[in-house]
């Protein structure tokens, strides 16, 4: 019995966990966990800021994810497919907590520019996901959205409710922010 019509992106040991835990089987769903939770973790973690927000948004996003195995294909990298599910999971979250509204005023910073242009390849991986993580709701979102996910301003303006317009400000401000931060570490 072929599980899925194209299994390109799935190898036989993945196609399989998906399939059992379309069945409920709890073995089949630890395995899908395991293999996703260190990847999606990271991506709650890019969007809500905090481990502890960022560890709801995971269990929600598993949640998610079981009950709508069904609509998986195949089609696609599950992976992909499952990211997709916790940037969402995390974008309803912010929504509900309207924190993609809020946003600081760095008004004041729009023409900062560093005297260091190498300054950005000193900084540390490490370093750099904390300064985005510390980023206002709304830029941070709008940043991950736009830079590490490559969504359009479109798809971000209607993923998030707000205009393309917006969208540009909201990451050009968390742009200048980063930028002033890089600045004053280095």
């Amino acid at each position: 019995m072929q599980l899925f019509k194209n299994k390109k992106h799935l190898n036989t040991r993945e196609a399989e966990w998906i399939e059992g835990a379309r069945r409920g089987d709890r073995r089949s769903q630890k395995a899908i966990y395991d293999l996703l939770s260190a990847k999606m973790f990271a991506v709650c973690l890019r969007y809500m800021g905090d481990r502890e927000a960022a560890e709801d948004i995971l269990q929600d996003g598993f949640v998610t994810l079981f009950s709508k195995l069904d609509s998986y294909s195949g089609e696609g990298s599950f992976e992909g497919w499952a990211r997709k599910i916790f940037v969402n999971t995390a974008l309803m979250s912010l929504r509900k907590k309207d924190a993609l509204k809020n946003t600081e005023d760095v008004d004041a910073a729009w023409n900062i520019t560093s005297d260091d242009p190498n300054a950005i390849q000193k900084i540390g991986y490490n370093d750099l996901l904390k300064m985005i993580a510390a980023l206002p709701p709304g830029f941070r979102t709008v940043f991950n959205m736009y830079i590490v996910e490559g969504y359009s301003h479109k798809e971000i303006a209607e993923a998030l409710g707000i205009s393309e317009t917006t969208s540009r400000s909201q990451l050009q401000r968390a742009r200048v922010l980063l930028q002033t931060k890089i600045k004053e570490r280095y």
